[in-house]
């Protein structure tokens, strides 16, 4: 394939452009912003279930509160009714007897069933503390997803201005190539990842490997215009007076 050497030359900047926006889909990938914002909505979850877990343990406390409550007041209108019929004088002697002995037990029970109470109560009000803790986390993690959002948009957009640059160049470029030789270079590129690249001081600007002495021998006996690759990885060598020829 015979391209004439300024046309050759031009080769450079198209894989230069080329370069940049491989660097820039790369980008993309690994965007520092984007692992924060993955990062942040991990915990921002976690927060959530620690805060989810905590509504339940509440609801449960609560749940035996009223149990509890309900137990105590029964017991204590039970010792209402009990003190009305000693009051009232209106038992035997035999009654009177089962009477402030059910008493007896009825206050006991009043008492275990009263410390219950306060523990569950004293349980619940550190559980409110946990909710509220886990609310503060997860509000503040909220806040600073927000911040890292906005932060890989605008990561996002400068890559978007930056391809957009590039596919303009890109464009305006490979105008200036015939098909054939556009055809090789795109070829080479999907497979190696560089299409063409600089021979300088005897070394592939593509694979960065030194040509034998026989290789570049060959290489110099080639016409200007006649399209040279790298025998090592194929790219298409653009030369100049840095090739060492």
């Amino acid at each position: 394939m015979n391209v004439e050497p300024p046309i050759q030359a031009k080769l450079l900047r198209l894989a230069a452009v080329d370069a940049e926006l491989t660097r820039i889909a790369h980008r993309r990938t690994v965007l520092p912003e984007q692992q924060e914002v993955d990062r942040l909505e991990a915990e921002r979850n976690a927060h959530k279930d620690a805060a989810v877990a905590v509504e339940i343990v509440l609801d449960d406390l609560d749940r035996d509160i009223r149990k509890l409550e309900g137990e105590v007041e029964a017991v204590r209108k039970r010792e209402d009714r009990d003190k009305g019929m000693l009051t009232a004088g209106s038992v035997n002697a035999k009654q009177l007897t089962e009477i402030q002995h059910e008493l007896g037990s009825l206050e006991r029970r009043r008492s275990v069933l009263e410390d219950e109470l306060l523990d569950v109560m004293e349980r619940r009000e550190a559980s409110v503390a946990d909710h509220e803790h886990a609310g503060a986390r997860l509000s503040k993690t909220e806040a600073d997803l927000a911040d890292a959002q906005r932060q890989r948009d605008e990561a996002l957009a400068d890559l978007a201005v930056a391809q957009g640059r590039c596919d303009v160049d890109r464009l305006d470029l490979i105008a200036l190539f015939p098909a054939d030789l556009l055809a090789v270079y795109d070829r080479q590129r999907a497979q190696h990842g560089v299409g063409a690249a600089l021979l300088q001081a005897r070394r592939c600007g593509a694979c960065r490997i030194e040509l034998d002495r026989g290789e570049i021998a060959r290489i110099a006996k080639t016409a200007p215009e006649v399209v040279v690759r790298c025998s090592e990885c194929g790219a298409i060598l653009v030369r100049t007076k840095e090739s060492g020829l």
